[in-house]
């Protein structure tokens, strides 16, 4: 048996041959800390996305239906320059569940989902790499 002598070699344009990891830009961090009770405050699940669906008159914003286990809250999320809303139903994301809720262009968010924002402003989704169930709890 043949022992492989190093990475494979890829000529796929989007492959990085070096190690270095992505950044983000130098920002400082927040300078006010909370404590460890307020940050337990925060109830933070797995939601399943059930539906997505543009919210007319609105270019940034999606309505989500999320299955968080025992419920299925309604969020609006300013993510549909970045992402199409057929291509979001079965993702796993991580959810606050206990924001009090906002009416957004007459619909009423029941929470909101986790994000990040890359350096060109292209978001992307706080998910998953394991199969965990819905409405688990994220520590």
């Amino acid at each position: 048996m043949a022992l492989d002598a190093g990475p494979e070699r890829r000529k796929d344009s989007n492959f990085r041959s070096d190690t270095r990891q992505l950044q983000a830009e130098e920002t400082p961090l927040p300078g006010e800390r909370i404590s460890l009770e307020e940050f337990q405050k925060i109830d933070l699940r797995v939601g399943v996305i059930r539906e997505a669906e543009r919210i007319p008159g609105a270019n940034k914003l999606l309505h989500l239906s999320v299955d968080c286990g025992g419920a299925t809250i309604e969020l609006v999320s300013g993510i549909a320059p970045t992402y199409d809303p057929a291509e979001l139903p079965g993702k796993r994301i991580v959810v606050i569940t206990n924001l009090e809720p906002a009416r957004i262009r007459g619909v009423e968010s029941q929470g909101m989902l986790l994000a990040a924002q890359d350096g060109e402003g292209r978001l992307s989704l706080v998910t998953l790499d394991r199969e965990v169930a819905s409405g688990a709890r994220v520590s």
